[in-house]
């Protein structure tokens, strides 16, 4: 249902949808197209800026076309890549669009040559089942994840002091590493890992006995308790956390809530370091209100060499093709399919795990 607002022109007009979204709809002629799209895609610092460089080569932008001020002369482009061309530029992908050095790139040919896309996961490392608060089961689970291509999958449900119920204790996990290992031998085409999802304890430690913890596949480590830390005891637990042997991942690294919670308070650049020393991933978390890390980070940890991994989260089989928003966090980030660990096939993957590092690669 869509609500009629006024109309700002003979071209366009303004609506409302009941949601409450405001939708601006506007007209053109088709060689037309690539400017109004262009113009109305990405973020206004990019297109102030846009707008500013061609001014210096005596052109002028709009949603029309381009006015070349020496000649008179209007280009009007049908797609993007022309009005890009026009002003001496590659095409500048959408997301890029933020002004945060698009523009140089795309004038000296150094932007990505591919951004990561959904369909180069070959791992999903972070899942949730029935074993704590997920609604499906592990064989459910590896077979969902099955039928969307992928080749590996860690089950990762919550540690038992994560505070919100529904948590494994350690004989449970002790169970559940045999359930897992058996479901894996009995389904073919993928790699069940068996993992957790170790809360981070304040002092930085997991909260299971590395006895319990060097018997698993794959473990990721994640804050879900005392948020309210100072910086630097928050720095220095996540960076104990990233230093520890078992650990090799962190999810949801900053612990933000979109619109619900803000960032724990964390010198970022420390824990970029950290990882980057230590050889432990960092997760950009796909759930719709984390997108955890952000596009900032994110692209920060590429940069510190990190290696970063896009994880669903996924508490049901519903929720796997989730990994689409954190794809679309990557790709703000300026990721390639390369700099994102789980991109890779099992048989690369596997060894970069700190387990593996510790019992030679296997």
């Amino acid at each position: 249902m869509v609500e009629s607002s006024s109309t700002p022109g003979p071209n366009a007009a303004r609506a409302r949808t009941h949601t409450g979204m405001p939708v601006d709809l506007r007209v053109v002629e088709p060689d037309q197209f690539g400017n109004l799209l262009q113009h109305f895609t990405g973020s206004a610092r990019h297109n102030v800026a846009l707008r500013e460089a061609a001014v210096r080569r005596g052109l002028h932008i709009s949603e029309y076309g381009i006015l070349d001020d020496a000649t008179g002369e209007t280009t009007r482009c049908a797609t993007e890549e022309a009005v890009y061309e026009r002003l001496g530029l590659a095409w500048i992908p959408p997301e890029l669009r933020e002004d945060r050095g698009e523009l140089q790139a795309a004038a000296d040919g150094t932007l990505p040559d591919r951004l990561i896309e959904v369909g180069d996961l070959r791992g999903d490392l972070h899942m949730h089942t029935t074993a704590s608060d997920g609604r499906n089961t592990v064989e459910e689970m590896a077979r969902g994840a099955l039928e969307r291509g992928l080749e590996y999958i860690a089950i990762t449900d919550h540690s038992a002091t994560h505070g919100f119920g529904n948590h494994v204790t350690p004989d449970q996990l002790r169970a559940q590493i045999e359930h897992v290992r058996a479901v894996n031998a009995r389904i073919d085409g993928i790699e069940v890992l068996v993992g957790t999802e170790t809360n981070i304890l304040p002092d930085g430690s997991p909260d299971y006995d590395d006895d319990l913890l060097a018997e698993l596949d794959w473990v990721i480590g994640s804050v879900h308790t005392s948020f309210g830390m100072a910086e630097a005891e928050m720095t220095k637990r996540m960076v104990a956390a990233c230093e520890h042997p078992w650990i090799d991942a962190i999810g949801h690294p900053t612990g933000r809530k979109i619109e619900r919670r803000r960032p724990y308070a964390l010198n970022v650049d420390a824990l970029l370091e950290a990882a980057a020393r230590t050889g432990t991933m960092l997760e950009i978390n796909s759930a719709g209100d984390r997108r955890d890390l952000d596009d900032v980070h994110a692209r920060a940890a590429a940069a510190a060499g990190v290696r970063i991994l896009v994880d669903s989260d996924a508490h049901g089989t519903s929720t796997l093709s989730i990994v689409r928003w954190g794809i679309a966090t990557a790709r703000r980030a300026w990721l390639r399919r390369e700099d994102v660990a789980n991109t890779l096939p099992w048989a690369r993957f596997g060894p970069l795990r700190k387990r593996a590092q510790r019992r030679g690669g296997s």
